[in-house]
């Protein structure tokens, strides 16, 4: 079992900054891609941002010099950097761990961008 706990969400101005944190416990594999989705009521997940344990990136074109994903293969920590925010971008945010077996997600966190 996999274990992931996402915080960091909230109410942002449009414009301003957010950051989402990910600590991932439990049964980890070294090789192993960590991340981020989101969802728009109604509608399904869709992919935010990606990093392997390697550093490989995968950005939604929405997002690409906004946004920036990191992550500390030490604490087993996943973060999202959210610069410039859209009222479009409010939707509830989703952390992603999976390796060659096994897939698994957060609870979901909410963040919401006011024009």
């Amino acid at each position: 079992q996999v274990q992931l706990v996402e915080s960091g969400g909230g109410l942002a101005q449009a414009g301003g900054s957010l950051t989402l944190s990910c600590v991932v416990s439990g049964s980890i594999f070294s090789a192993n891609t960590m991340g981020w989705y989101r969802q728009f009521p109604g509608n399904q997940r869709e992919l935010v941002a990606l990093m392997t344990n390697g550093g490989g990136t995968n950005y939604a074109d929405s997002v690409k010099g906004r946004f920036t994903i990191s992550r500390d293969n030490a604490k087993n920590t996943v973060y999202l950097q959210m610069n410039s925010l859209k009222p479009e971008d409010t939707a509830v945010y989703y952390c992603r761990y999976n390796d060659y077996s096994k897939i698994y997600w957060g609870q979901g966190i909410q963040v919401t961008v006011s024009s």
